[in-house]
């Protein structure tokens, strides 16, 4: 297992090297400027959208509301990323890590949009009448059947990944976190998931995308609520972690305090990966839910679905990042370990020294939903490879495989970081073959998306 295990993190350091990191940069940037900023010029638009997109078109066509499909995407992308991804990248990066991470969002938000186009454009509907879709469809539909190998291979990486990352990593980080803080034994919290996400999952898409749009605007109200008063309490010490952010994102940082100092190469590479880590910018896994969407069109639910990346990481990672520099906790050492803290020891930390006695019960919540919500959003995810590849009549053995996982890896502690970085590997397997459609099919998304944008103007909306 240890060979293994060097094996895989040898395969890790590959895929998520600087040449995966410059690819979905590349990318990103390259559809932006091919959007000519759309994503930024139509933010405004994007959120009366999704406001109006909380009912069904009366003549769109799918399963879920566009709000609901949103919600249903956030519900899988806003995860432990958005704490522990947050505190490592700034551990490792330093504050110039935060301003790479709001870069990675911005061209990522031209990502998703290309993303749901592409989704929408080429969905498909299933044998129990369900609309279908995800970078296998639009590669199979949109590239010609000479590629869909590429979308076999992305349905693999996907259902393989989602029982890593996507489930025993989220049920163990529940698991832990409840014990943490209220002393409940890892297999009662197994166990109470499980029964919890079965009673979700045996409602198919429509009773997973209700939950979501209920349980997804509660968790990031909460949390980022809870944020914005410790920042309103250190207001003074504001400005003053702005700019450690702009200023340390060009120049590196001599160590300090528990901080062992970052170069400027640290501060890119950490900010990029946890960015692209938290709000899955390019891996393909958000447009399986946004297929669903009922919608008139691709362009009106790719609109929506940019703002996923603005909430997840302009928002909610934001807030947990300049929690942690205000707070002063990233120079600290634990006195337990007599080492730096990171990952989500060090946004307990800031939280708690804030709020004294309740920030730790904002993190404990925000780890414990946002895990939790991440479990029911991959399942869908991998709920989808799964019918890609074998059909519909895989579903039912898959959710009762995916109930059962729960539990497991709630106990799960000896192999926890091998599963981690098997799962983080298949992610950036998943996101090879989506790059390469995205790239592929970018005339298509510049030309369906000018064509919109013209009928629109020319009936004076």
């Amino acid at each position: 297992m240890e060979l293994l295990g060097q094996w895989v993190a040898q395969l890790n350091g590959i895929v998520w090297g600087i040449p995966m990191l410059v690819l979905i940069l590349g990318t990103g940037l390259y559809l932006m400027l091919g959007l000519r900023l759309l994503p930024l010029r139509k933010l405004g638009l994007g959120f009366a959208t999704l406001w109006r997109g909380r009912t069904p078109a009366p003549d769109g066509k799918g399963d879920i509301s566009p709000f609901n499909a949103l919600m249903t995407a956030l519900s899988a992308t806003v995860g432990t990323g958005n704490i522990a991804g947050v505190a490592t990248a700034i551990a490792l990066g330093g504050p110039g890590a935060v301003f790479w991470m709001w870069c990675t969002a911005l061209v990522g938000m031209a990502t998703k949009y290309a993303e749901a186009v592409c989704a929408v454009q080429y969905r498909e509907v299933d044998a129990n009448g369900s609309y279908v879709g995800g970078p296998m469809y639009y590669i199979k539909n949109g590239l010609g059947k000479r590629w869909a190998w590429l979308g076999t291979a992305f349905a693999i990486f996907g259902m393989l990944a989602g029982f890593g990352i996507g489930n025993t990593v989220q049920s163990n980080s529940v698991a832990d976190a409840l014990y943490s803080a209220f002393a409940v034994p890892p297999w009662i919290s197994g166990l109470v998931m499980a029964v919890l996400v079965a009673a979700v999952l045996l409602g198919g898409i429509r009773r997973l995308a209700a939950v979501a749009g209920q349980l997804v605007p509660l968790m990031a109200v909460v949390y980022v609520g809870g944020s914005l008063v410790i920042l309103l309490v250190n207001f003074s010490a504001l400005p003053d972690a702005l700019s450690l952010i702009i200023h340390h994102a060009f120049n590196p940082m001599a160590a300090a305090g528990g901080f062992a100092g970052a170069t400027l190469a640290a501060a890119i590479q950490f900010g990029v990966a946890r960015g692209v880590f938290s709000n899955e910018a390019g891996l393909g896994s958000a447009p399986m839910a946004h297929a669903s969407a009922t919608t008139t069109g691709p362009v009106e639910q790719g609109i929506i679905a940019m703002l996923g990346t603005f909430i997840d990481t302009l928002v909610i990672c934001t807030a947990t990042a300049l929690v942690i520099i205000v707070s002063g906790t990233w120079l600290q050492i634990d006195p337990a370990t007599g080492k730096a803290l990171t990952g989500s020891a060090l946004s307990m930390t800031a939280f708690n020294q804030a709020l004294p006695g309740f920030g730790s019960y904002v993190v404990t919540f925000g780890l414990v939903i946002f895990a939790f919500t991440t479990l029911l959003g991959w399942s869908l995810y991998g709920e989808r490879c799964v019918e890609y590849l074998f059909g519909v009549r895989a579903i039912i053995p898959f959710r009762l495989l995916w109930v059962l996982a729960v539990p497991a890896g709630a106990l799960l502690h000896e192999h926890l970081n091998f599963v981690w970085l098997v799962a983080d590997t298949l992610n950036a397997l998943m996101a090879l073959p989506n790059l390469i459609a995205l790239l592929a099919l970018s005339p298509l998304i510049f030309r369906i998306t000018q064509q919109h944008f013209s009928r629109q103007a020319a009936l004076g909306r």
